[in-house]
C-alpha cells in the first residue's frame, strides 16, 4: 500500500512538472536564455509581458489614469458659451494641477502656512487637494478630479496675500494680494 502510494505521488509530481513547462529548454526565445542578472530593460518588459498573459485584466476602477476610459460628456448640459464651464466638464475624472502664488515675497514658512490653511479650507469643502510647494513664494496644488480646480480657484482667488493662479494656462490674479492675512502667525 505504501509502494502504491509513493508511487503516485512521483507519477503527479513528475506530470506537473512536466506540463507546467512552457518552453522546453532549446524552444526557449534567446532572450530567455541569458542568465537573469544579464537582462536588460527590453528583456525585463517581455518576462513582465509574459507573467502578465495570463492574469486576469483589472477591473476599471483599479486601472491607471492613462488606461481608464475617459467619462462621457453630455454636450446638451454644458454652457457652449462659457469656455471655463467646457474646460471643467472636460478634466472631470483628471488630474490636474494648479500653480498658486502667495504675494508680498514670504519666507518659505509662511508660504507653507499660508497654503496649508487654504489647503484645509478646501478639503473642508470636500474638494481634495494634495498641496507641493515648488519656491518660497509658489505651490502646486493637484486635483485628482480636475472638475474641482474651478471651485478652488474661486475660493483662492478671494484669499488674501494671493498674488494669482495658474490654471490651465489661463492667470487670474488674486482680489486681496496686499492685505495681510492676521489669521497666520509670522514667527520665523
Amino acid at each position: 500500500m505504501l509502494k502504491y502510494y509513493l508511487f503516485s505521488l512521483l507519477f503527479i509530481y513528475f506530470s506537473i512538472n512536466c506540463l507546467c513547462k512552457k518552453y522546453k529548454e532549446n524552444e526557449k526565445p534567446q532572450w530567455a536564455q541569458k542568465d537573469i542578472t544579464d537582462f536588460n530593460d527590453a528583456d525585463m518588459e517581455r518576462l513582465f509581458e509574459q507573467w502578465e498573459e495570463d492574469e486576469e485584466p483589472l477591473p476599471e476602477d483599479e486601472l491607471p489614469e492613462h488606461l481608464r476610459r475617459p467619462p462621457s460628456l453630455d454636450l446638451t448640459k454644458i454652457d457652449m458659451s462659457n469656455p471655463e464651464s467646457v474646460l471643467q466638464a472636460t478634466k472631470k475624472g483628471q488630474t490636474l494641477m494648479m500653480f498658486v502664488t502667495v504675494a508680498n515675497n514670504p519666507s518659505r514658512a509662511r508660504t507653507e502656512e499660508l497654503t496649508k490653511i487654504w489647503q484645509t479650507s478646501l478639503w473642508s469643502n470636500h474638494i481634495q487637494t494634495e498641496r507641493y510647494l515648488i519656491a518660497d513664494d509658489r505651490a502646486i496644488f493637484m486635483f485628482k478630479d480636475g472638475s474641482q480646480a474651478w471651485e478652488a480657484k474661486e475660493f483662492l482667488i478671494e484669499q488674501d496675500e494671493l498674488k494669482d493662479v495658474q490654471l490651465e494656462s489661463q492667470t487670474y490674479t488674486g482680489k486681496n494680494p496686499d492685505m495681510m492675512n492676521s489669521a497666520v502667525r509670522d514667527e520665523l
